[in-house]
């Protein structure tokens, strides 16, 4: 038997017997304990959530960005997505931020409830109580917005109120667009106008 003169080699040939020796009692001791999968029970989801998911398409947080023809960019983003059951070429949305930057540097922000994108007819309807701010002075409110993705239109069809730099204001209809003539933005309010001045 091989005699170790110094404590260096006897460490080193202990060490050879009792790592190896450790090591099976490591690996022996992970199988015993092992604790059993977990299933899908155990995890936080709730079952409503789980059907919902199995019988409807839907997207959460989504962002929609395009730059129109004039050279604007229009942001929207939602809660949820979801294909309309009646044309899947048109996508609902609850929840939404739509942002339209124009190149004159102003900005029209809107948030609505509810939102239907139909990419054929290119142009996004916002509906379900809309609010519409402005960084020139307009709060306004309506019931629908029609805002066009392919060039810088904003409309709405039907009555509409808020406050102006100038004071408060409600109208039949009103349509942001860009000037043909002189390629400015133009904020147009038609049909019963009424504006209160507060000096």
């Amino acid at each position: 038997m091989t005699r170790f003169d110094n404590p260096h080699s006897r460490i080193v040939a202990k060490a050879k017997i009792l790592l190896p020796l450790a090591s099976v009692a490591l690996l022996a001791t992970l199988f015993l304990f092992a604790r059993s999968s977990e299933t899908l029970d155990d995890f936080p989801f709730a079952q409503s959530d789980i059907e919902a998911l199995a019988r409807e398409q839907r997207l959460d947080g989504p962002a929609f960005s395009t730059v129109t023809s004039d050279g604007a960019q229009l942001e929207i983003a939602a809660k949820t997505i979801r294909p309309d059951p009646s044309d899947g070429r048109i996508l609902n949305s609850t929840q939404v931020n739509a942002e339209l930057k124009l190149l004159n540097s102003a900005t029209v922000s809107m948030l609505a409830n509810d939102i239907a994108i139909d990419g054929p007819n290119e142009v996004a309807e916002l509906a379900g109580g809309v609010n519409v701010n402005t960084t020139t002075g307009y709060s306004l409110n309506t019931d629908r917005i029609a805002a066009q993705l392919n060039f810088s239109q904003i409309e709405s069809p039907g009555p509409v109120e808020g406050t102006a730099p100038a004071g408060d204001i409600s109208a039949g209809s009103m349509k942001i667009s860009q000037d043909a003539d002189s390629g400015s933005y133009l904020l147009v309010f038609k049909e019963r106008v009424k504006l209160v001045y507060q000096p």
